[in-house]
């Protein structure tokens, strides 16, 4: 993995935006960062931690905002990473939530968290995800080092350098399970120990139930003391004794059974002859009772006679009274009639007053006669008078019509005196439009030139930008094929030169030379430095042909840009961007004006043919308009002549009255009561005669019936309830003494003892036998059940002893498993299982980290893998020691001086380092930070660590180093300093002499 390239901006202490190239130090291999206290060089480390995993490894507790405070509401805060992994180039763009300004311009909102992964296909940017957890998951699929091992083998970062050589072993565990990813053997251990708990369980419930079903044994066998130590056959032989107890027990029931059903008939027979007894008795109570009431029942059946004549009169009572009732209310309907005719007598013609008060219907006929005359004269007048109302309407609304003729005639005259000088000035507009119109064509080709030359120009601009590029590459590329072949013709001239030492190199006693032909060999030629090998040519002469091709490719990429500059340039005929520019603009507009034209021919044309209809429809309307005017004018004068001979007529028949239709409506009321008076005179007469002949009838029923009068006839009269009740009553005595005889006949009564029976004897003795017999019955069932429930207890426990034998064998296994990879007896080092896995790894760690800590000392000092066991039982095999060659001893870690505390976590980082790529899938560091930790050494020391460094740089690698020390400064020219400006931000600058 490498680090390319880093782009900030309002980002800690970097407000503007910040461009690092670390490519630009891969030549250095070493790079300083460099710059005062606090000016932001651990933040450049930030900005490329958070680009990766949204975290920074000083705030981890997400406290510190990552947002610049010099940042203003519209400044934006961003990282932007790209870096290569396996051939290909990715770029990271991140942004964290931060307040920004709305929108509306007034206060601030929280700005939502952001991330965009992008990968790089030829020349072109394509993404890959565009939400933070979305990139979250690429980027573990991509790079798969997490934020931890990420710290711990590219970035050291501060104060975290130290964490790994000092911590104690439950933290080192922690930190190399994460790097490991050793759970799965932590989970080994939990399934394990999971199991031998389910066993314990499982051995206990075995237990437990065996000492269950001996209790549920005892219960059934009503035992007060438990056995000792019971087996199946203790069970099995209980089960034995208590199916015996059974079988004796139903012997004793069928005996009982018997005795009961000989007492049962005994009491049956005894019971049947005192219901018997009891019937009889009950007989003759009835019957001495039913004659005690016989005088009131005929009393009762008199009544119910009487009442019975009594309902073949009272109809006829009631059609009497109902007619005198009838007559009385014609009589008041007479009178009533006769005051309402009162008002009427004097003035009705032919009629004296003295023949008013004695009316009769002959002498009313007349008068009647007469209304009716008068009436009918009245209704054809009455109907004219009517049609008046609708009339005057009428007339109203012809006199409206014909005002709205008149005025529409009037408007008709004005449009068509208008509409010539409107069709005049629309053709004007439409002549200019067409003319308009006519050079869109012209205009869109002139449109269409001027971008294809504007495009050609700017396109002139950027292959002049990348032909000059591509000048330096080719020129960098000749120089390298000129390097390669320098270095591959050295090398031949060195294979030439080494010939004769290879050739002695071969040479053996006794064996003649290939030169010389001599046996013996004195003075053989000897080597002159390193020989160069056949292998060494070839890869040489590789290289050279591959610079070779680069150069090639170099020279076909400058040759296509001159190609494809002249034709932009032959396109864009010579002119700017800037004229070409102003051309398109001018083009547009013209363009622009001829289509706004055209756009507007359409409407004027429908326009004017819209005024030549208006014209034509105005000249048809004045004809219309003036013929409907006149025939209103004629219809108008009809109906108001019509109207006055109606009113003449009308006046004429009114009398005194205000319209006809008063005067017809008091002729109607007059009509009315003559004729109310002789239809009441009529019913009166009518009612009496139905009143006499309803008295004549009901005196006939009355002697019919041998009632003397009416209210006689009306006392014996009872209701349809009571006559009921009273039937009822009659019939329910008659019902009840004929019962009586017959229960008294019955031959099922006869030769009865006199003397009650007494059933205590029987009742007793059927008692006794019941009793015997519940008591049998009882005791064997509750034996058999007890025997069913000890039977089903025996064959559960005769499964649980079988079971126990095969479930004490697998526990005792796996609790002797579960202990062992707990670290507990019989594990001797108190190591468990995961433990153990990162013990080997930690082994692996200190044997690369010794490889450069007995560098860096001169061979003194050494780390070790501790794994003793640890006094008081804690868990052990992770631990570090550092061996002192000087003295033979090991000794604690912590009791290092600074600077060697600081080479020994430097050697250790770099194996741990090495050893996590190779777990990793084994990726390839090709960039290395570390921070501060340099001014702890001496100047000899710090020799030899920039000594082991400048190696890890050899080995293809691009190293920075955060650090104050001035001797580096010297040693290091490659620079990145960080300045603080003078509003208090920083900025970065690359390649900066060093104060």
């Amino acid at each position: 993995m490498k680090i390319q390239r880093l782009r900030l901006a309002g980002f800690g202490p970097y407000k503007t935006e910040q461009i690092v190239d670390f490519e630009r130090f891969d030549a250095d291999g070493i790079f300083l960062i460099t710059g005062k206290t606090g000016a932001g060089k651990s933040s450049i480390l930030d900005a490329i931690c958070f680009a990766l995993y949204d975290q920074v490894p000083r705030f981890l507790d997400g406290k510190q905002p990552l947002r610049s405070d010099y940042c203003e509401p519209d400044d934006p805060t961003f990282v932007e990473l790209d870096f290569s992994l396996r051939g290909r180039e990715y770029r990271l763009l991140r942004s964290p939530a931060y307040e920004r300004a709305k929108k509306n311009g007034t206060g601030t909102t929280t700005a939502a968290p952001t991330a965009v992964l992008q990968v790089l296909h030829g020349t072109e940017w394509q993404g890959l995800a565009a939400k933070p957890h979305a990139v979250g998951l690429e980027l573990s699929a991509i790079l798969p080092l997490k934020a931890d091992q990420f710290l711990q083998v590219i970035l050291l970062a501060q104060n975290r350098f130290q964490y790994f050589l000092l911590a104690k072993t439950d933290e080192r565990r922690a930190v190399l399970r994460t790097l490991f990813g050793t759970t799965r053997f932590e989970q080994l251990e939990t399934a394990l120990v999971q199991r031998r708990k389910s066993l314990d369980d499982r051995l206990a419930d075995v237990q437990r139930d065996i000492v269950e079903h001996t209790t549920a044994a005892m219960h059934q066998l009503r035992l007060s003391e438990p056995p000792i130590a019971p087996d199946l056959g203790w069970f099995q032989g209980a089960l034995a004794d208590l199916n015996s107890a059974v079988d004796a027990a139903a012997e004793e029931s069928a005996s009982a059974a018997a005795l009961l059903s000989e007492a049962t008939a005994d009491h049956r027979a005894a019971t049947e002859t005192q219901r018997r007894q009891g019937r009889r008795a009950l007989a003759d109570t009835a019957l001495a009772t039913l004659d005690g009431r016989r005088a009131e029942v005929e009393e009762e059946r008199s009544t119910l006679l009487r009442a019975a004549r009594a309902a073949r009169v009272w109809p006829h009572i009631r059609s009497s009274r109902a007619a005198t009732a009838d007559w009385q209310a014609a009589l008041a309907a007479e009178t009533l009639a006769r005051v309402a005719w009162l008002p009427f007598g004097d003035s009705s013609a032919g009629v004296s007053g003295s023949t008013a008060q004695s009316e009769s219907e002959p002498a009313l006929r007349p008068i009647m006669d007469a209304l009716v005359r008068r009436l009918g004269a009245l209704a054809e007048v009455l109907a004219e008078e009517k049609q008046l109302p609708a009339l005057n309407h009428e007339i109203t609304a012809l006199f409206d019509v014909l005002t709205g003729h008149t005025d529409g005639l009037t408007r008709a005259q004005n449009r068509i005196d208008e509409l010539p000088q409107q069709i005049d000035f629309v053709g004007e507009q439409l002549a200019a439009a067409t003319l308009a119109a006519s050079g869109e064509t012209d205009a869109d080709d002139a449109v269409c030139r001027s971008d294809a030359a504007f495009t050609a120009a700017e396109n002139v601009v950027s292959l002049q930008t990348e032909l000059a590029g591509a000048g330096v590459q080719l020129l960098d590329r000749s120089r390298d094929n000129a390097a390669a072949a320098v270095d591959y013709e050295a090398l031949v001239a060195r294979r030439f030169a080494g010939q004769a030492s290879e050739l002695a190199s071969r040479l053996v006693d006794g064996v003649p030379c290939p030169v010389c032909g001599s046996v013996e060999h004195p003075a053989p030629a000897a080597a002159e430095g390193e020989q160069v090998t056949a292998a060494d040519l070839d890869s040489a002469q590789l290289q050279m042909q591959g610079r070779q091709r680069e150069l090639a490719d170099a020279q076909e990429t400058q040759a296509s840009l001159t190609n494809r500059l002249g034709q932009a340039q032959a396109l864009a005929g010579q002119r700017s961007v800037d004229e070409l520019r102003a051309e398109g603009v001018a083009a547009r507009v013209r363009l622009a004006t001829a289509r706004t034209a055209a756009d507007l021919v359409g409407g004027l044309r429908q326009e004017n043919a819209d005024l030549r209809d208006a014209q034509a429809h105005a000249r048809a309307a004045v004809v219309s308009l003036r013929a409907a005017r006149d025939t209103a004018a004629d219809t108008h004068s009809e109906r108001s002549g019509q109207r006055d001979l109606l009113v003449a007529r009308v006046g004429a028949q009114r009398g005194d009255r205000d319209t006809v239709t008063d005067q017809a409506r008091a002729l109607q009321h007059e009509l009315d009561c003559a004729r109310a008076l002789d239809d009441a005179l009529v019913l009166s007469q009518q009612r009496a005669a139905a009143r006499d002949a309803a008295d004549l009838d009901l005196a006939s029923q009355l002697a019919e019936q041998a009632f003397d009068d009416e209210e006689t006839a009306a006392a014996a009269r009872r209701g349809e309830r009571q006559t009921a009740q009273l039937a009822n009553d009659v019939r329910s005595y008659d019902d009840q003494r004929a019962a009586a005889l017959a229960a008294a006949a019955d031959p099922e009564l006869i030769d009865l003892a006199p003397d009650p029976v007494d059933l205590e004897p029987s009742r007793l003795a059927f008692a006794a036998a019941s009793g015997a017999r519940d008591d049998a019955v009882g005791a064997h069932s509750s034996l058999a059940e007890r025997a069913g429930q000890l039977d089903v207890l025996v064959r559960g426990v005769t499964t649980r002893f079988a079971a126990s034998a095969d479930l004490l064998d697998e526990h005792s296994q796996v609790r002797g498993l579960a202990d062992v990879v707990q670290g507990d007896e019989p594990n001797t080092k108190r190591m468990r299982l995961e433990t153990y896995v990162l013990a080997a790894q930690l082994e692996e760690i200190v044997v690369a980290a010794n490889l450069r800590l007995r560098t860096m000392t001169s061979g003194r000092y050494a780390l070790e893998h501790d794994d003793s066991r640890v006094k008081g039982g804690a868990r052990s095999g992770l631990g570090l020691a550092i061996r002192d060659e000087f003295t033979g001893r090991a000794r604690a870690t912590h009791s290092l001086s600074g600077g060697e505390t600081f080479l020994a976590s430097l050697a250790l980082a770099l194996g741990l380092a090495e050893v996590v790529t190779g777990q990793a899938g084994g990726i390839t560091l090709d960039t290395l930070f570390v921070d501060e930790g340099f001014g702890s050494l001496d100047s000899e020391t710090l020799e030899t660590a920039m000594s082991t460094l400048d190696t890890l740089r050899a080995g293809g690698r691009t190293i920075g180093l955060i650090s104050h020390v001035d001797s580096m400064k010297e040693q290091i020219p490659a620079t990145l300093r960080i300045s603080v400006t003078d509003q208090g931000y920083s900025r970065i600058e690359a390649n900066a002499p060093v104060e």
